[in-house]
């Protein structure tokens, strides 16, 4: 897995990237959490729950399903009374930074891999490309040299690129201004 500062980060990032109202601290907050609870799913570990299992690390909710799930709860208990726009927009950003999660474990170069399509197919899934080290689950374990190559390993293969699309995202709206304009110089 990636660590839990690198999902933070790639949720702050695609917060921040277009501007609009509705993208408030705790909107953004909401994303980091979604970024950071599959992992969770280590808790089953205490339970028997095996790795390989479908509750078991990188399973159910690493998934696609869990990420729309979880993304339409949160729309629905904490944001109904926005409008209907609003309330798409928020769903999309909730889904791609719990999303995200499964694609940069999928990065990684250990694990038995991210069952992207549970519970439909709980086959196991990485990308052909895996730069990213993997980082360890324990909170103890951090706090060693191997964390250390961890943490270089992220801002290499996950932090740059990530500030990389950001800045490419920000330039291309400064070039091309189009709604978001409208839309900034509206809440002003």
């Amino acid at each position: 897995m990636a660590s839990a500062f690198s999902h933070a980060f790639v949720a702050l990032a695609l917060g921040r990237a277009r501007y609009h109202p509705i993208m408030t601290w705790q909107v953004l907050l909401f994303g980091v959490a979604c970024s950071i609870v599959p992992d969770l799913d280590v808790i089953g570990f205490s339970f028997g729950i095996r790795y390989g299992d479908l509750w078991g690390h990188r399973g159910m909710t690493h998934s696609l399903f869990f990420a729309g799930m979880l993304s339409a709860v949160l729309v629905m208990l904490w944001h109904r009374q926005q409008s209907t726009s609003a309330k798409a927009r928020l769903f999309v950003y909730f889904f791609l930074c719990t999303a995200s999660h499964g694609v940069l474990d999928a990065m990684t170069d250990g694990g038995l891999g991210v069952a992207f399509f549970s519970p439909f197919d709980t086959d196991r899934y990485f990308f052909p490309v895996r730069p990213v080290a993997v980082s360890p689950i324990g909170i103890s374990e951090f706090f060693t040299s191997h964390a250390f190559r961890v943490l270089a390993s992220e801002i290499i293969w996950i932090w740059l690129p990530t500030i990389g699309a950001w800045v490419l995202v920000l330039l291309l709206q400064r070039l091309w201004p189009g709604r978001g304009a409208v839309e900034r110089s509206a809440a002003d």
